[in-house]
């Protein structure tokens, strides 16, 4: 017997973390008939206890505590991300904060909410709690080796766990987007990828720290690997020792409290939050069925086409947790069922879902149902803890879907799959609540260069910008946001700098937020020209499809970038791009995408339109265009003909059909299908 098995026959039998009790099934994905020598889809043993309440249900704390403790976790998380910041040292990780951590307790439960993090899962499968140290550091990275918590190889995870009374009570964990880890081409995310293989090195949980001594043979393999070594071993590095900080003020909260009194605070934390969702979220949403789906547009080997992701959403009042009085038969619950979702693709663009009853995307795409709480205000209170875990039941389609891939299929542009799933969910969220979530947003997209500097040293500009987000029913969507909480574009100052090129524009894209009642959010222009020959990378989505308008309100403008801006060799570039030769002197210009409109555009109020077009985020012809408004002067003083805009408003609404679908796709959509205009699932 291998060893991982031995281990694992020896441990609890699996608890779903969506019922509390023990089991999963067959394949692994958490429903009963599974027993401690099953394996998951990966083939790698799932039995560890996981998911279970540290205390028995009733169990009473002080609520002063509660909050003193909860303060402290997401103190703990906060000082953990910014000594990282302060002491890690590729661009991605300081400048961008590409980078997230998360404090988890012995059950493996994510107690913070500020931001999303990985899984503790794989680690606890491979390396019983009983044989760990204190300085321990566990490190991962291998996609179908992380249930689910790792997405693409350069997402390099560290683990380690917290000690009270020489026993595990919890885990510090971070992880982030890093430079290289080798593979086909720099920046390990080649787009064209068939397998894993060509994406970089890839690790399985190993003892990376044992009881404070680093193993400099697995960091020598890694740097190794790497063509920024010093960047990738600085930063982790930085990670490791914030974790084992992190570690150190949880042990001295057990501490001044004692076990039983923390654990205890953990339970109520966590209870308050599902009994928050289930109050103020999930009834909000009627009891039924409700379908939608969306689509990436190209895998980076085969030419484009529409990649399906579809949601099946019901929402019903009883079968979820809290049996009690009030809830005789459960609470209400969610079912989110990923049936219809199209084939695994040749190309890098799949995503590792259906682990752990899908426990990483549950908390993924959690957030999204903040947008239905009672104000603004109100969902900026609300984080995603495991609180949220018991309140969904996720259900896969078999192997060999985008989100069901089977290994070694290749993932390093799996955020098309994972980021338009956010959309999906609101989507069919919209349709339950008539419209009232927001329209489609930004999506990852990672661009750069890279070549030789004027030294003759080898170079790596890699930068996230971000675009807008999409109109809510109360308001318009931001402007340049980005879906990774804290994250930045990279300092003007700091690139320039560092490297051979100018930042000759970055600004707002005029006319980029889709038009609606309340307008989109506006993306990035950014122009970059180059003192050296180097060669332009992207790995982006939404430059065919665009972030789509919903209840009247139309598409954002799609993501383009073009090389040699106004010079004799002008082009486009794919989105999907490893190597685009630029020469030095041609001009890169970047625009990212614009967030879909909500509403009516025809209804937005004149004086809203003028504001546009005098901060420049309309221009005169688009005001004419999108809006039905007719205006003079110019942006310092524009003047808005109400007479003439009325009777431009009375005839584009004479001119639309009597009919038209809920969710507005933008013309590249038609492009993909055929010439339809819309998707069946798009009316109501």
């Amino acid at each position: 017997m291998c060893f991982s098995c031995q281990t694992a026959a020896t441990r609890l039998a699996p608890v779903d973390a969506a019922t509390g009790s023990s089991a999963t099934t067959a394949d692994g994905r958490g429903a009963p008939g599974h027993d401690a020598t099953s394996v998951n889809p990966a083939g790698l043993p799932t039995a560890y206890e996981h998911g279970n309440r540290l205390t028995p249900e009733g169990t009473s704390v002080d609520p002063i505590l509660v909050e003193i403790v909860q303060g402290t976790l997401a103190s703990v998380e906060m000082e953990v991300e910014t000594a990282i910041a302060r002491t890690s040292r590729s661009p991605m990780i300081r400048d961008a904060h590409d980078f997230r951590a998360g404090i988890h307790d012995r059950q493996l439960r994510k107690l913070t909410g500020r931001s999303y993090s990985a899984l503790v899962h794989p680690v606890v499968r491979d390396f019983p709690l009983a044989e760990m140290g204190e300085g321990d550091v566990f490190f991962h990275n291998d996609v179908y080796e992380s249930e689910g918590g790792i997405g693409h190889l350069p997402d390099l995870c560290v683990t380690v766990p917290v000690f009270s009374g020489g026993e595990v009570v919890a885990f510090v964990q971070a992880f982030g987007h890093h430079d290289d880890i080798g593979g086909a081409v720099p920046g390990s995310m080649p787009s064209n990828a068939r397998s894993v293989f060509e994406e970089g090195l890839s690790v399985p949980p190993i003892r990376l720290w044992d009881k404070g001594v680093p193993n400099q043979a697995a960091l020598r393999i890694m740097t190794r690997n790497s063509r920024m070594p010093d960047s990738l071993a600085a930063d982790l590095d930085a990670e490791c020792s914030a974790c084992l900080m992190g570690a150190r003020r949880l042990a001295e909260l057990f501490e001044r409290y004692g076990r039983d009194t923390i654990e205890a605070a953990f339970d109520a934390i966590l209870d308050q939050t599902t009994e928050t969702y289930r109050r103020e979220i999930l009834g909000k949403i009627p009891d039924g069925t409700y379908v939608w789906e969306d689509y990436a547009e190209h895998d980076g080997v085969d030419e484009p086409m529409l990649h399906t992701q579809r949601i099946t959403l019901t929402k019903s009042s009883t079968g979820g947790p809290g049996r009690s009085e009030q809830y005789p038969d459960g609470g209400p619950r969610l079912v989110i069922d990923f049936t219809g979702t199209g084939p695994q693709a040749k190309g890098p663009i799949n995503h590792c879902g259906d682990y752990v009853g899908g426990n990483f995307l549950k908390k993924w795409l959690a957030p999204i149902l903040r947008n239905l709480a009672d104000t603004p205000e109100r969902m900026a209170e609300l984080d995603v803890n495991e609180g949220v875990v018991p309140l969904i039941e996720m259900r896969f389609p078999e192997k060999g879907t985008l989100l069901t891939p089977i290994y070694p299929a290749p993932t390093n542009a799996r955020t098309f799959v994972i980021l338009r799933l956010l959309g999906v969910l609101a989507g069919v969220v919209a349709k339950a609540v008539d419209g009232r979530m927001p329209a489609d947003q930004e999506t990852i997209r990672y661009t750069g260069v890279y070549g030789k500097d004027r030294d003759g040293n080898d170079y790596l500009m890699r930068e996230v910008l971000g675009g807008g987000s999409g109109g809510r029913y109360y308001a318009d969507g931001e402007d340049t946001i980005h879906v990774v909480p804290d994250s930045r574009n990279l300092p003007t100052e700091f690139t320039e700098s560092r490297f051979p090129f100018l930042v000759e524009r970055l600004g707002l894209a005029v006319d980029s937020g889709g038009a609606g009642r309340h307008r989109g959010g506006l993306g990035y222009e950014k122009h970059i020209r180059m003192l050296e020959d180097a060669h332009f990378m992207s790995i982006a989505d939404r430059s065919i499809l665009a972030c789509w308008g919903v209840k009247g309100g139309k598409a954002g403008r799609p993501f383009e970038v073009t090389v040699d801006v106004g010079g004799p060799e002008e082009r486009t570039v794919d989105a999907l791009a490893d190597a685009e030769p630029v020469r030095a002197g041609q001009v890169i210009r970047i625009r990212t995408t614009g967030g879909g409109g909500w509403g009516d555009p025809l209804d937005r109020p004149y004086d809203e339109v003028e504001r546009d077009l005098r901060w420049g985020k309309v221009s005169f012809e688009g005001a004419r265009r999108d809006y039905g408004v007719v205006a003079t002067g110019d942006r310092d003083e524009p003047v808005v003909d109400v007479a003439a805009s009325d009777a431009l408003r009375e005839q584009l609404r004479s001119e639309r059909p009597d009919a038209q679908p809920f969710f507005d796709r933008g013309p590249g959509y038609a492009r993909l299908a055929g010439g339809q205009p819309s998707a069946d699932v798009d009316w109501v």
